[in-house]
């Protein structure tokens, strides 16, 4: 079997399609859970923490977020998106369309893991710098936006990177429920030309040039918050 190049000049138009559904569910989906993920964060490191919040609504609020990380991260994605995708409309009466459905899936499950990484950073802040905003008289919402915040960010750029092209790889997951996205693309085209080696092999390329770039990217922005 011969490789021919003109099978991928070819089938370019399709996966550039499937490249741009894949970012568009991707960062959707990041965005999120990116703003889950730090409320949830939040919630699980100062309740019953340094700030003591105890009143009924925050601490079930706080079991609420505990159960919610729990429960993600201990069932594989592709069950998450199946149950969303097919079991919740049953449930709750109503229909989900499968674009709709994987971005939701993807912000509730990278919200999950944000959610560890913030808390690992929050934790990892020194409580000297909390104790310092507190002896000035700030409240919490300020202390931690203007204090802990700067410090915990620095901390969670390895990890936010990580958490980035796993999601972007776990897009391709998202075939399961015929999602357009770049796999489902390349299945599609394979399906029409029998070509599964040039087609393949460009999709796993995208994906490096995708991730190469969100690994870079990361990169230069942790080495300009470096602290010298």
């Amino acid at each position: 079997m011969t490789f021919e190049w003109s099978v991928i000049w070819n089938a370019l138009p399709s996966l550039w399609e499937g490249t741009k559904m894949t970012l568009y569910i991707t960062v959707l989906g990041l965005v999120g859970g990116s703003v889950l993920g730090f409320l949830t964060g939040v919630i699980t490191t100062y309740v019953k923490g340094p700030i003591k919040l105890s009143t009924l609504p925050i601490q079930i609020l706080a079991m609420v977020a505990k159960a919610y990380v729990l429960l993600i991260r201990g069932t594989p994605i592709v069950v998450q998106v199946m149950f969303i995708y097919f079991a919740l409309p049953l449930l709750a009466g109503m229909r989900i369309d499968g674009e709709s459905a994987a971005i939701f899936t993807l912000m509730v499950n990278s919200g999950a893991y944000i959610a560890e990484i913030v808390r690992g950073a929050l934790q990892s802040v020194p409580k000297g710098l909390q104790e310092a905003g507190e002896a000035m008289g700030l409240p919490f919402h300020k202390i931690l936006i203007y204090i802990i915040a700067p410090v915990a960010w620095r901390r969670m750029i390895p990890a936010m990177g990580n958490q980035c092209i796993i999601s972007l790889k776990d897009s391709s997951l998202f075939i399961v429920i015929g999602v357009a996205e770049l796999t489902r693309q390349g299945q599609e085209i394979i399906a029409g030309n029998f070509r599964s080696v040039e087609i393949w092999g460009a999709v796993a390329i995208i994906y490096l040039i995708l991730t190469g770039v969100i690994a870079l990217i990361l990169r230069t922005v942790e080495r300009r918050l470096r602290v010298v």
